[in-house]
């Protein structure tokens, strides 16, 4: 079995919907069960990402904040 890829994506300075534009594209390259964090400077992503996850069967990990970023942590789904 193939190890789980954990890469991060630099969304900082993209406003909705191009966070979730380039998560998606992004995910679209990898294998169920890697996983991908998203680092933004838009709060919407919090609530963005996770909707976007939920219609697409992704799982999310963790969202955070430290400061003026955001970070989303998810799982690729078998999508």
């Amino acid at each position: 079995m193939d190890p789980v890829s954990c890469e991060s994506i630099d969304c900082r300075r993209l406003l909705c919907p191009m966070p979730v534009i380039r998560v998606q594209d992004r995910v679209a390259e990898m294998q169920a069960g890697d996983e991908l964090e998203a680092v933004c400077s838009d709060p919407g992503v919090l609530s963005d990402i996770p909707a976007w996850c939920r219609i697409n069967g992704h799982e999310v990990i963790e969202t955070r904040s430290e400061d003026d970023l955001y970070f989303v942590r998810l799982r690729v789904g078998e999508n």
